[in-house]
């Protein structure tokens, strides 16, 4: 088959697209949906419980919500990648759920056959998120001038090599594209990108790309 199994956890607060979900992604031989859970106290122990690659996290749910669910997962010990669901595809809820540790978003109107495509490019530790989306999210923060101020302090923290791969990674580029841009190897690419999440207290790629926006290292 070629491929490895993804373990997904399915979490909305509505049964039915659930279900829908579950019908889509087990579809695939590669993919296994292995649990859902309908609030956001459920997902993290359904998280503890099955260990999953990937969790499809849905952000508005009554009881403990999306946001709240993702922070608390994100402190797990080598949690898994979540990727938010949200009727809309640019507003300050998923900005923030892009903050607290989120690897991406889908919109809940993506076609079903494009859903599979994008677990697989989730499970591959990439972000699903359009460069286009980002300046929408960052457009919408446009007034925090608090995240500005901060991503600017962490910057400074970057030596000026590292900050080239940085501005990279806010125009949405692969560690594969990075190396060809800079004239690098993609594991000295992989070795920037590690180090730089340390230093700039971010826990993925994600987070890293939207605070070289609110840093100003890539333009709208």
């Amino acid at each position: 088959m070629g491929h490895r199994l993804i373990r997904v956890l399915v979490v909305d607060d509505e049964p039915m697209v659930c279900a829908h979900l579950r019908t889509i992604l087990g579809s695939s031989e590669d993919i296994e949906v292995v649990d859902e859970a309908h609030d956001g106290a459920a997902a993290v122990e359904a998280v503890i419980r099955h260990r999953p690659d990937i969790v499809l996290m849905d952000l508005r749910m009554p009881g403990v919500d999306g946001l709240t669910a993702i922070e608390r997962i994100s402190k797990l010990d080598q949690p898994p990648r979540v990727v938010a669901l949200t009727t809309f595809d640019a507003d300050q809820y998923v900005l923030r759920a892009l903050r607290s540790g989120a690897s991406g978003f889908l919109v809940k109107s993506t076609p079903p056959e494009d859903l599979i495509g994008l677990v697989r490019v989730a499970a591959d530790g990439h972000t699903i998120l359009s460069p286009v989306a980002a300046r929408r999210l960052v457009a919408a923060s446009s007034d925090e001038e608090a995240a500005r101020e901060r991503a600017k302090s962490l910057v400074g923290r970057l030596t000026e090599r590292e900050t080239d791969v940085l501005t990279c990674l806010g125009e949405g580029l692969s560690n594969a594209q990075i190396a060809s841009k800079l004239f690098l190897s993609e594991a000295t690419v992989k070795g920037y990108v590690s180090r730089m999440l340390v230093k700039l207290e971010c826990t993925n790629r994600t987070q890293a790309g939207l605070l070289a926006y609110d840093a100003g290292l890539v333009t709208r």
